[in-house]
Order: structure tokens, then sequence, then C-alpha cells
């Protein structure tokens, strides 16, 4: 049963926000081994804040959509639960609509700023497949925290957005540099 109090609150955030740390780190340091592609292609650089950003706010809309869900006991953890599918195909449908605008958007921001050096069906292409990946991982991220939070008694509120947003912004960064790696 969920915790009401500050107490309880900071009993179920302490730990998790240690390990989200953590998991932070991580990123930077992926981050810091890219720098010279990065450096090389100014349009990947641009790609790196708005797709983490992006990764990580599609995945906070999801987990906000099944804390509420979980509350008003509409949600159902199997399969074929028409809140958990539908959620999942939005924030799937969510990011292949947006992903290739921000990538057609930092092509152009690259190319009024430093000249093109990646054409921009590259740019679009990259940032459409870091997308999608992201998509997937952020439903499986957010129902398995969903599900977790709910299963040992925590508020979804306090642990799943926190949980979602952070790994998907570390999930960000290395599928961005997954992606570049076998297309750039």
């Amino acid at each position: 049963m969920a915790r009401w109090t500050v107490r309880g609150i900071v009993a179920d955030m302490m730990p998790v926000l240690a390990v989200l740390t953590l998991i932070e780190l991580v990123s930077g340091v992926v981050l810091d081994t890219f720098q010279a592609t990065l450096l090389r292609f100014p349009s990947l650089l641009v790609l790196v804040p708005v797709t983490i950003g992006l990764a990580g706010n599609i995945g906070s809309i999801m987990a906000s959509r099944l804390s509420t869900a979980t509350h008003l006991g509409l949600l159902r953890f199997e399969p074929t639960d028409e809140t958990l599918v539908g959620n999942a195909l939005a924030t799937v449908g969510l990011a292949v609509t947006l992903f290739p605008a921000v990538g057609a958007g930092a092509w152009i921001v690259q190319a009024l700023l430093a000249g093109t050096r990646l054409p921009l069906g590259t740019v679009v292409l990259v940032a459409t497949l870091s997308g999608a990946a992201l998509a997937a991982l952020a439903v499986f991220v957010t129902v398995a925290a969903t599900y977790t939070a709910f299963r040992v008694g925590a508020d979804p509120d306090d642990v799943v957005l926190p949980v979602v947003t952070n790994t998907c912004d570390v999930l960000g960064v290395l599928v961005l540099f997954a992606v570049v790696r076998l297309l750039v």
C-alpha cells in the first residue's frame, strides 16, 4: 500500500534516486566517448539534447497515464488490457511522428549555423530509427516500473516518473549512438 506521508515518500524515493544518479553518470560517460563523432557531424550534436529530452518526455507521458490508471483501478497488467495497449500504441505513434520532424529540424539548424555535412535523409533516418527504438524501450521500462511499484506497494506517482524519465534519458544517448554507429 502506498504511504502518503513525507517519511513514506522519502523512504520510497531515496534508494531510487541513488540508483538513478549512477545511471545518469553512465550516460555522461557514453556521451563523452562519442565526442569526436559529435564534433565531426554537427547535426548529430544538435540531435543529442533533443533526443534525450524527447525520450524522457515520451516515457513520462506514458508513466503519468499508467500511474493514474493504476490509482483508478483501470489497469490490469495483461497483454489484452485496452488501457495498457492503447497507451503503448499512443507512445509509439507519438515517437514515430515527432522524431522525423526532430531530425529535419536538427539538419536545418546545423545547416544554418555550420553548413551541411550529413544528408538530410541520413539525419532524419537516424532520428526516426532512434525514436522508434526509444518508444519501444520507453513502453517496456514504463510498464515494468509501474508494475514493480504496484507490486511492492509504492505509490507509482512517486517512483515511476523519475525512474522512467531518467532511464529514458540514458537510453536516449545509448540508442542514438547505436543508430549512428550503424548508419553513419
